[in-house]
């Protein structure tokens, strides 16, 4: 009995061990699927949640090619009247209304619809905003464009379109446009950016547009090399850094041609500016980290041929801005159409209108200006608390704006930046964070920092009938400096370098300036109607490339710091010529590449170039070199050695004299080393101070050869195809976050630095345009990239390759939406009227 019972009892008790050993494995069963999901729908460091990554129903599978199909019908709230849009062959939209408010309503719309998250994410980049989506990475970042006041840039920008009504109505219906677009999307069809860093889009509002356009100015403004610089004065005296860095550098062929007589004189409240020295920075931040001899600002190109010069009779103007080359394409093709108004061209995703393109009766484009509109300020604080800065014999107060940083999976960190009458203080303390170029301690005074016109100005682009109407149009656009190339109907063609440039003595902004003297301050702007420009020129056509805008005649100082010569060189060089010119000449232009610096300088070189005592290996590649016709070919090697050759020679000259701490402070431009090559051959740069022996120019020529070759051999291996230019040397187009896998593969283009076609790197042809402008207008063009910014889309990146390969699509620009073309791939008809 009792060993029944035990055996029931034991029985019972295993029963329920085994009972509760299931529910413990359910339990955990439970618990670790709980945490598997938490884990996948969880974002970890930068690693996306990857459940809602692969999610087959909301994840990136969505991403799909299904966005390219072309809806027949939308709805649109908010509307006054129904919309046509006809889409071509590109999935560029040309939109068609009854009046404005309905054709940028819409564009805000199907802009969103294409590149919302490229819009979105830029305006947070410019805003300093990053630390939000993807955590601490990004605070250092996001310190820095608080520190240089882009969002006080902004908002200054907004509260400028206070008082004007139409362009404040334009800004409210882009935005109404983009935030309807908004309001369709469920989680499940964010675009895939969204859903790799987990987070959703916010509200579009003006301010977005308004960073979008100081994130450009910002990039078009250029570097600063003021502190730099004045540290070479310091170490070189202010002849010798002036001869080393003068203000019209040799080979320059100015935007204006030179002996162009002015009916002006300038006027200017400015003294000669007050000589400053540098105050001592962090190791290692003392000057600019050497660089390669070819980084000089990639630039842009603008031109305009009279009929004269054209087999059509009719003006062609051509443009091709050279800014960093990303996938989505920093440009958004459209067509914009109604009542007074019918314009085709690039639009900038998160701003209204058409910033590049043409209508019936004008075409115009733009190239960087390059003249000086920031200055830094030397500060001396009252004491560390820095309340009071020195100015004008007494002491006058700071202001602190105060900026919250919100960072994803952290604390918010508070940013107390301080401000000036010049502007904001982005490097107070010196700290190792800030880039070598800010001053410790010193103030910035930038033109993108005030109210601005540049939306104004392209409204009235995008209406203008003639040239006044481009006149009027251009003096409402300040910042970034721009070169405006015209073209219109009535035969006529111009330039104008323009924008809004402090009156300054000569010099004055080169070098780090007094916060102290009102004498430094700005006192007022060129004005207007005498900035640098020529309409209808003898010789047939106007052009830029970054280069100087006038010579020493103009009576203005604008500054100092252009482009070298070598484009705008060989582009007036094409267009001097005596053959009628056509379209399909001009897009072969933009193609071209020949390198004027390598005709200029290498037959001195290869004749510097011993005859006996090279090795075999260099023996055939200066006999390359010299049988080359200096064409970077993407398929040549020539360009390579030529490439190497040059920047081996430029550290071997410049590195002994100019160094400082392990960095030079300032490395004088290619035309200023071409011309001591060439006109002081006895010059003492060429002597190596690191040796006590002295060096000639032709040891250092035969120096730097050898190591050209000798590192091209270790980079690329025995010399064969690895050598090509356009492997040595690919252009990259990356994906605009960095994002691993969503770019292009590496291109092999012709071309590169300081030559037409400027592909180099990360940067080249943003847009080439080439418009006709007779009776009926003729244009192409070509984006490297496509209209969609969605990866999983065929018009992502549509343009790429025809694009490495110089070639370019005829722009489909309608009358009416009514109107047939082949071209033409399909229409929606969109509704939501009130």
């Amino acid at each position: 009995m009792l060993n029944v019972t035990e055996d029931k009892i034991n029985f019972r008790v295993n029963d329920e061990g085994k009972v509760t050993m299931r529910r413990l494995k359910a339990v955990f069963a439970i618990t670790i699927l709980a945490a598997v999901l938490w884990a996948l729908q969880t974002r970890h460091g930068i690693l996306p949640p990857m459940g809602k990554l692969l999610d087959p129903v909301g994840g990136f599978w969505r991403n799909n090619a299904s966005s390219d199909v072309l809806p027949k019908t939308l709805d649109l709230p908010g509307l006054h009247g129904p919309v046509s849009v006809v889409w071509d062959d590109r999935h560029v939209p040309h939109i068609f209304a009854s009046d404005e408010h309905d054709l940028i309503l819409t564009q805000g719309y199907l802009t969103a619809r294409d590149r919302l998250w490229q819009m979105e994410f830029i305006a947070r980049f410019a805003g300093g905003r990053l630390a939000e989506i993807i955590g601490p990475q990004g605070l250092a970042q996001d310190r820095l464009q608080r520190r240089l006041g882009m969002t006080w840039g902004a908002e200054n920008f907004v509260k400028g379109l206070e008082g004007n009504a139409a362009i404040k109505a334009v800004g409210e219906a882009y935005a109404e446009g983009v935030n309807s677009y908004i309001r369709t999307l469920r989680r499940a069809d964010y675009p895939l950016e969204y859903k790799i860093l987990d987070y959703a889009p916010e509200t579009w509002t003006a301010i977005n547009s308004a960073l979008l356009l100081k994130y450009m100015a910002w990039n078009m403004t250029g570097g600063e090399n003021e502190l730099a610089l004045t540290k070479t004065r310091e170490k070189l005296g202010s002849t010798e850094t002036d001869r080393l860095f003068p203000f019209f550098a040799p080979f320059q062929d100015p935007i204006i041609p030179p002996g162009t007589s002015w009916d002006f004189k300038a006027f200017t409240a400015h003294e000669t500016p007050t000589l400053l020295k540098t105050a001592a920075g962090p190791p290692g931040k003392s000057g600019l980290a050497p660089a390669d001899a070819f980084a000089d600002l990639v630039g842009s190109n603008d031109w305009a041929v009279s009929g004269a010069k054209t087999k059509s009779g009719y003006p062609i103007l051509c443009n091709d801005p050279h800014l960093q080359l990303t996938l989505p394409s920093i440009w958004y093709e459209i067509q914009l159409s109604a009542p007074g108004m019918n314009v085709g061209g690039v639009s900038l995703p998160g701003a209204p209108g058409i910033i590049i393109g043409f209508n019936e009766k004008i075409a115009w484009g733009v190239t960087n200006a390059g003249s000086d509109v920031l200055d830094f300020y030397a500060l001396t604080f009252k004491d560390s608390k820095r309340e009071e800065y020195a100015y004008a014999g007494g002491w006058r107060k700071t202001a602190v704006r105060r900026e919250e940083i919100k960072v994803r999976g952290g604390q918010t960190v508070i940013e107390d930046v301080i401000y000036t009458h010049h502007g904001p203080v982005p490097n107070p303390d010196g700290g190792a964070d800030a880039p070598a170029w800010i001053p410790a301690g010193a103030a910035m005074r930038w033109t993108g920092h005030d109210p601005s016109g540049a939306i104004e100005a392209f409204y009235g682009l995008d209406r203008a009938r003639d040239y006044e109407d481009f006149k009027a149009a251009i003096a409402k656009f300040d910042c970034p400096a721009q070169n405006f190339v015209y073209a219109g109907f009535d035969g006529r063609i111009a330039i104008w370098h323009n924008g809004k440039f402090p009156l300054r003595a000569k010099g004055q902004g080169r070098y780090l300036q007094d916060g102290s003297s009102p004498s430094e301050d700005w006192p007022g702007w060129v004005p207007m109607d005498r900035v640098p420009h020529i309409e209808n020129p003898a010789r047939g056509f106007v052009s830029s490339a970054n280069q100087s805008p006038a010579d020493a005649a103009y009576p203005y100082y604008l500054g100092w710091n252009y482009g070298t010569f070598e484009r705008g060189a060989r582009i007036n060089e094409i267009l001097s010529a005596p053959t009628l010119l056509t379209p399909e000449d001009m897009v072969k232009m933009h193609g071209d590449a020949l390198n004027l610096r390598a005709r200029t300088i290498l037959p001195r070189l290869l004749e510097l170039l011993p005859k006996t005592g090279l090795t075999a290996e260099e023996k055939a590649r200066s006999g390359e070199l010299t049988a080359w016709d200096f064409v970077h070919r993407a398929e040549s090697m020539e360009p390579t050695v030529f490439n190497r050759f040059w920047i081996e020679l430029t550290a071997a000259i410049w590195n002994d004299d100019l160094s400082e701490k392990g960095n030079l402070t300032a490395t004088p431009g290619a035309e200023t080393t071409m011309d001591l090559i060439l006109r002081e051959p006895e010059s003492p740069y060429f002597d190596d101070l690191t040796t006590p022996e002295t060096e000639t120019l032709e040891e250092i020529v035969r120096l730097s050869f050898t190591r050209a070759v000798s590192w091209l051999t270790k980079q690329f291996g025995p010399f064969g195809p690895n050598w090509q230019w356009g492997r040595a040397q690919p252009v990259t187009i990356g994906h605009l976050g960095r994002m691993p896998g969503l770019g292009a593969p590496p291109l092999a283009v012709s071309g590169g630095r300081n030559i037409v076609n400027a592909a180099s790197g990360s940067y080249g042809p943003s847009w080439r345009m080439v418009v006709e402008m007779g009776p009926t207008v003729r244009a192409w063009g070509i984006l490297p990239g496509g209209a969609s910014g969605n990866p999983g889309s065929r018009f992502y990146d549509l343009g790429v390759r025809d694009w490495a390969a110089g070639k370019t699509y005829e722009l489909l620009f309608l009358k009416s939406s009514a109107e047939s073309h082949s071209l033409i791939a399909g229409r929606t008809e969109i509704g939501g009227a009130r």
